[in-house]
């Protein structure tokens, strides 16, 4: 496999020549955003790394996790790390649609409806425990999130670009919650959890953020500008056809799996696809590889598929069933 892997003899690219992209350049963004979120979020490295991966392939991130391990506070960090416009919203059952997508108010003065921004325009949109909306709320996200527009009165707007929207949601209290449905989740690229600390790392963070709050120390290390013109860069990296095939035949085959009863999207393909462009360029290499398939199959796909009612008794988590997919899908050779 190797290096070879992305110029196999008798393929074709879909992308332009991989010498267009200055990788020093991408890698120094990607860099300078994970070490400013780190100084935040102590002890977890590869968490940082999947959200900065999913950042520079402009897709959305859920974190879902127990209260108090720091879903907000990684969500707040990635957002302070870039100069560009943050917003942040508190998911409530008495939030409404117009106040993430904006409304039109009619001025007195001028006679005519002006339209108010909502909280939706901005280049990072932290939803804070975005499963307390009501599901009409929701809803509201869900142009955005795949159009990178918002629709009011009939008239279009397009949402500033990069668009990211990192939520956070915790899985374990119910009451005064609305599920997300099976579309609101298909429009997040990647689902990770924080995880509890290591006791060094805990340790740590009792000493250092016992006194201060660290986000008051974190300064953006990069601008809006920067990050879109990485993730367009990232956009053009080499990659060959059988790595094309190899994704759609993971993608096939959750949907033909006994132990699904909804597999993976056309859309999860595509998002799976992006986010291995962008690890593989992270990782310096100008093609992807079947190694940033595989990383990248977890946090993509094991929050938009469905076990069945026998696989949930068994307690088979759906990240026991994207490693099992992995498990049966072949994997295409260099040689």
């Amino acid at each position: 496999m190797g290096q070879g892997f992305g110029k196999i003899a008798g393929m074709s690219a879909i992308s332009p020549a991989p010498d267009t992209i200055d990788l020093d350049a991408v890698r120094s963004v990607a860099g300078a955003i994970h070490s400013a979120i780190t100084t935040v979020i102590e002890g977890k490295d590869e968490v940082v790394s999947t959200a900065v991966t999913v950042l520079m392939a402009e897709g959305h991130l859920l974190v879902e996790d127990v209260p108090g391990v720091g879903k907000t506070m990684l969500a707040k960090a990635l957002a302070r790390a870039i100069d560009c416009k943050v917003s942040r919203v508190q998911f409530t059952p008495d939030l409404l649609p117009s106040d993430i997508t904006g409304v039109s108010i009619f001025n007195q003065e001028s006679r005519e409806f002006e339209f108010r921004r909502g909280a939706v325009f901005a280049n990072v949109v932290v939803g804070d425990e975005i499963n307390r909306a009501s599901p009409k709320t929701q809803s509201a996200l869900l142009e955005a999130m795949e159009e990178r527009q918002v629709t009011v009165d009939g008239t279009t707007y397009p949402l500033p670009r990069p668009f990211l929207v990192m939520a956070t949601q915790n899985p374990i209290e119910m009451e005064g919650t609305y599920p997300l449905p099976e579309a609101q989740r298909d429009r997040f690229m990647a689902r990770l959890s924080m995880g509890y600390p290591a006791t060094t790392a805990e340790i740590a963070m009792l000493e250092s953020h016992g006194a201060l709050n660290p986000l008051d120390s974190l300064h953006p290390v990069t601008t809006a500008e920067d990050v879109q013109h990485t993730i367009e860069a990232i956009r053009g990296l080499h990659t060959a056809d059988a790595l094309l095939r190899y994704v759609v035949d993971i993608v096939n085959a959750s949907r033909q799996h006994r132990q699904l009863r909804l597999g993976a999207s056309p859309r999860a393909g595509l998002q799976l696809l992006r986010a291995a462009r962008a690890h593989a360029a992270l990782a310096g290499r100008d093609h992807v590889l079947p190694e940033d398939v595989q990383t990248m199959a977890v946090p993509v796909l094991a929050h938009r598929i469905l076990p069945t009612s026998e696989a949930a008794l068994a307690r088979h988590s759906t990240t026991d069933l994207v490693r099992d997919l992995l498990g049966r899908t072949a994997v295409p050779s260099g040689r």
